[in-house]
């Protein structure tokens, strides 16, 4: 593996490239380039971010844990397994509900495509 990212063709456990700070945030970027990031992020419980913008569209993934994501004032619990997309510009905060860990795909410069509900 790279020093910080990924290495090509290379197969990692997402949850075992980030560790739990306790009583704190910890981040690693795993790419980035022009068009956006990967970053992954661990919470320990009760941690928060608070309310800010980017004007990039973004998608959470959730690895482990429970998280609050509040955007646009309506709040959303995602769990494990979870994706969720935050449109470009949204005012949005978060709160780790238990230990977690998430992905952090940032987009800049790429349209989210909109797809009919299945």
């Amino acid at each position: 593996m790279q020093k910080n990212g990924i290495g090509a063709s290379e197969a990692l456990q997402l949850s075992g490239l980030i560790t739990l700070t306790e009583q704190g945030i910890a981040s690693r970027v795993l790419a980035k380039n022009a068009s956006g990031n990967l970053t992954l992020f661990a919470f320990d419980r009760g941690q928060t971010i608070s309310e800010h913008r980017v004007p990039f569209e973004a998608v959470v993934i959730v690895i482990e844990g429970q998280v609050v994501l509040t955007i646009e004032g309506t709040a959303v619990s995602v769990g494990a397994g979870d994706i969720l997309r935050m449109p470009s510009g949204a005012p949005h905060s978060l709160e780790a509900i238990e230990p977690s860990k998430m992905l952090l795909v940032m987009l800049k410069n790429v349209p989210m495509v909109q797809e009919a509900a299945v």
